[in-house]
């Protein structure tokens, strides 16, 4: 069986490898293939199931990366929206932020001193994603003229408290700044078309203001959606190519038809291990560690989508967002020597000759004499290299992701191959990856609460 898996349809956006987490690499702690054979095996009905899905379109999770009417519309809106702002503002949480804010950092957000002349002109990019009454209050008031702001609202029921409650100020704040006839032009929502008997509080609100919105996919879940036009927003706000990204995503799909068995299959490989891993080592948490900037939000993302999607039922592994090198400082001494019950996945991109040049005389004197003339990308790709052989010397199961470069194309692919992973470990664990149960008792208990509060 083959330890190295990629996508198959032209050149590979990525190559995983779990090499590191079979006996022959960790020993004892690793498994062993006749142990991952029947795992595999296992997913071979999921594997049939996926692959009918896509025949009859009955998930359209595999078919969205072939849609382009979408993306028209989603250009024309931004268009609209983007004439005369200094600054495009992203109001949802979980599902309906994480998915545009790993793509917008692919395209510099968040990242200081990344922006070139072209983003120089594009209007600034802004998520908020975690309700906070001072910072919510803070960011409205930040604004010379509020009127230069533009403001994205996602939510896919159109119900979530905390995206309103952002809409609500920032309405508020756009009237009380003498812009009220201008409401429809500086607002944009998505959400899920209007359904009979189901309430959809941002749509009543924005059709009421006169506000444009654009349709959030009825069929995909926010988790899932970082491949509809509520990731491929923000990717077109940072100048980003969506076309690119889909087709990266659908190259996985492709690798996905055209495979035989689970073990032609990356995303069955990678579930396969992941769960053989946690059920016969008793490895129970998932360590996503990206080597770049411009995947630090991918980490947050595969997160969120690893922990709702699983995490049910007394089932799942705890995910832990990291950022390499910087968390090689923070949290590697817990994944070398503390308890035996991580997973350690490390996600490499091209970085060696980048960067700046270390004077060979100026290293000399820092006694860094193995850097002279070294790029800070050679640092970092070496590091890269060293991190995964470092795990597998001191017995801890680890896989790597190679991206043959990090751009939109890889991008599109690494999400797919997540959320593929994902809804087929969520078969070998018996639960549905597409609901959330135990979020929705906390969310009865809040309203609950804010009802129950003394009338102002």
């Amino acid at each position: 069986m083959a330890h190295d898996t990629h996508t198959h349809v032209g050149a590979p956006a990525y190559r995983q490898a779990i090499a590191g987490c079979l006996d022959g690499a960790i020993g004892h702690h690793g498994l062993s293939e006749a142990e991952l054979v029947p795992w595999l095996d296992r997913l071979a009905p999921a594997l049939a199931r996926l692959q009918d899905d896509y025949r009859t379109r009955r998930l359209p999770h595999l078919r969205i990366p072939e849609e382009s009417t979408d993306i028209v519309a989603a250009e024309a809106a931004f268009a609209r929206l983007c004439q005369g702002a200094r600054a495009v503002i992203f109001f949802g949480t979980g599902g309906s932020s994480l998915g545009g804010q790993t793509l917008a950092q692919l395209g510099g957000w968040h990242i200081p001193g990344t922006a070139d002349e072209a983003q120089k002109r594009r209007p600034r990019t802004r998520f908020y994603d975690n309700l906070d009454g001072e910072t919510l209050q803070s960011a409205l008031g930040s604004f010379d003229d509020v009127g230069a702001a533009r403001f994205v609202v996602i939510s896919k029921s159109g119900g979530t408290p905390e995206t309103l409650v952002q809409a609500l100020a920032a309405l508020d704040a756009v009237k009380a700044a003498g812009h009220g006839a201008r409401i429809p032009e500086l607002f944009l929502g998505i959400s899920e078309p209007r359904t009979q008997g189901k309430a959809n509080g941002l749509r009543t609100l924005f059709e009421a203001h006169g506000i444009p919105m654009l349709d959030h996919h009825p069929g995909i879940g926010g988790r899932f959606s970082a491949l509809t036009n509520v990731g491929l927003l923000p990717a077109i706000a940072r100048g980003l190519d969506p076309r690119a990204v889909r087709a990266g995503a659908r190259s996985v799909v492709d690798a996905l038809m055209a495979a035989r068995t689970p073990r032609d299959c990356a995303p069955a490989l990678g579930a396969a291990v992941a769960v053989a891993l946690a059920r016969d080592r008793g490895i129970r948490v998932q360590v996503m560690m990206p080597y770049s900037d411009r995947l630090g939000r991918f980490s947050a993302w595969f997160a969120q989508l690893w922990a709702e999607s699983l995490g049910k039922n007394g089932q799942g592994m705890a995910p832990i967002a990291c950022l390499g090198p910087v968390d090689q400082h923070s949290q590697l001494q817990l994944f070398m020597d503390g308890p035996r019950e991580h997973l350690i996945t490390v996600v490499r991109a091209p970085t060696a000759g980048t960067g700046p040049r270390i004077s060979v005389e100026l290293a000399k004197g820092a006694g860094l004499d193995y850097l002279a003339g070294r790029t800070a990308g050679d640092l970092v790709a070496a590091q890269a290299e060293a991190l995964p052989q470092a795990l597998a010397r001191a017995g801890r199961p680890v896989r790597t992701f190679d991206l043959a470069r990090l751009d939109e194309r890889a991008m599109g692919a690494l999400m797919m191959h997540m959320m593929l992973e994902t809804i087929l470990a969520a078969h070998l664990l018996g639960v549905d990856p597409f609901d959330q149960p135990a979020v929705e008792l906390a969310k009865i208990i809040t309203r609950e609460r804010v009802a129950a509060l003394p009338k102002v």
